[in-house]
């Protein structure tokens, strides 16, 4: 039996890897539009392990594994031996011999890392505390769908040095674009944590209008991320500077787009009228969750499909 590919880091594919994927994704979201049913997962099954809660990350691999012609399994830590001490490399061993694929969101690295290392089946990261590779992969996918190639370009981070900054600097250090990122005091990015092995792609501002002046892409994300909630009241008050705003917007380039990985609270880390404006592309990144994932799970289970991506 072959060891099985996983994706537990935006690093684990190469770049060649992720020009296929997004091209395979382009593919599979126009058949969806389509109405033109696409199933070459049909008969597969994949487990959602879920120990912090979701809405679009539940939703968009449950959906997404049906309309690939699978089933999808939904587990939480509270209904399952998982959350009453189980080891995690045992129940690696079992989940993997009874499904084809396995998603989990959970807190440290470190859990999703023990379960892949058990597992016979691939293992995808649905989020930890340190990583969020399956929505920079929408999120990129969408910057591609509507600014074209991100190669050169200059995303601007603004506010928590969270999973999805260290995500962002794997993947401008892989995809060659530059991230310029902008945090208030104490909450810096640390480039080892973020698992960079250079740190020329990217710029870190102490100001956030100097981090967005001239950049392609706009993004933030909660001020409080899920297991920090002790924290909220103090980051209300340290990140009150960090709110992306149409000033921000108005220094970026001209035909910057905004994201935001959601959910969203306006008046806080982001302005309704960034969020809800016209530069704003997080429904379209929302829904790319979808696509971007079935092109992951068909690629983890049968590899590149040749022919039909054209």
């Amino acid at each position: 039996m072959n060891a099985p590919r996983h994706y537990l880091q935006f690093k684990d594919f190469s770049r060649a890897e992720y020009d296929y994927l997004f091209d395979r994704t382009r593919w599979i979201k126009d058949r969806f539009k389509r109405y033109e049913p696409h199933h070459p997962l049909f008969d597969r099954t994949l487990v959602m392990i879920f120990e912090k809660a979701s809405t679009r990350t539940r939703l968009s691999f449950e959906a997404g594994m049906q309309q690939l012609g699978g089933s999808a399994i939904y587990l939480n830590t509270r209904d399952s031996q998982l959350g009453r001490g189980e080891p995690v490399e045992d129940a690696a061993q079992v989940i993997s011999r009874m499904s084809d694929i396995v998603m989990i969101r959970t807190f440290e690295q470190t859990i999703i890392e023990r379960f892949a290392e058990y597992s016979r089946v691939p293992v995808i990261n649905g989020l930890t505390n340190e990583y969020h590779p399956c929505q920079i992969l929408a999120d990129i996918f969408t910057f591609i769908e509507h600014r074209g190639p991100i190669q050169g370009k200059t995303v601007a981070w603004v506010g928590d040095a969270n999973n999805m900054c260290n995500t962002w600097l794997q993947a401008a250090e892989l995809l060659d674009f530059k991230v310029h990122v902008s945090t208030p005091p104490g909450y810096e990015v640390e480039p080892e944590q973020a698992g960079c092995v250079r740190t020329d792609h990217f710029v870190r501002f102490d100001d956030p209008m100097d981090a967005c002046r001239g950049a392609d892409l706009v993004t933030t994300d909660v001020w409080t991320s899920m297991g920090f909630e002790a924290e909220n009241e103090e980051r209300m008050r340290d990140f009150a500077d960090w709110q992306v705003d149409a000033d921000m917007m108005r220094v970026a380039n001209p035909d910057a787009v905004f994201m935001h990985c959601l959910p969203a609270h306006r008046g806080e880390e982001v302005s309704a009228e960034v969020i809800d404006g016209p530069q704003s592309v997080v429904w379209e990144e929302a829904e790319n969750r979808l696509h971007v994932q079935k092109a992951l799970m068909e690629f983890l289970l049968i590899g590149k499909v040749e022919g039909d991506c054209a």
